[in-house]
């Protein structure tokens, strides 16, 4: 049943990256242009999953199992750290650069095409990149 969720619940944000235009580098690349033709659409996009979110986040906060009978796992960080502003930093860039973040270049794959692929192997690259000298520094600090 798990398994089953997860697919319906990626297939629906996958629907809606794509429908919101999240797929469309060029909507993506407008969105940040500030200075230029800018395109506010997915700022209310953005809006949207930041309102569905508070209201998901408080009525998870207060139950202490999941929907699904499984335990409530819920963020614990709250310290804004160098880490977590420079890896900010970096996805911002890329994200502005490629027009492509995670999610809609994974949904992107599926209507083909070169771009959304190069964005993903790089992303892989950079992920498997982060994982090696995280566990040399964890090595060198034990």
């Amino acid at each position: 049943m798990h398994i089953l969720t997860a697919l319906l619940a990626g297939l629906l944000f996958g629907i809606g990256l794509i429908v919101s235009g999240m797929t469309d580098p060029s909507k993506v690349t407008g969105f940040l242009d500030l200075a230029g033709n800018w395109d506010p659409s997915l700022a209310f996009v953005m809006g949207g999953a930041i309102l569905v979110g508070l209201v998901a986040f408080r009525f998870a906060g207060r139950r202490p199992r999941a929907l699904l009978g499984g335990p409530m796992l819920l963020p614990q960080a709250s310290r804004i750290d160098r880490r977590l502003v420079l890896g900010s930093l970096v996805f911002g860039a890329g994200w502005g650069l490629a027009g492509y973040c995670p999610g809609p270049a994974l949904a992107s794959l599926a209507a083909g095409g070169v771009k959304p692929l190069v964005f993903t192997l790089a992303m892989l690259a950079g992920m498997g990149l982060f994982e090696l000298l995280e566990r040399r520094a964890a090595a060198r600090s034990a």
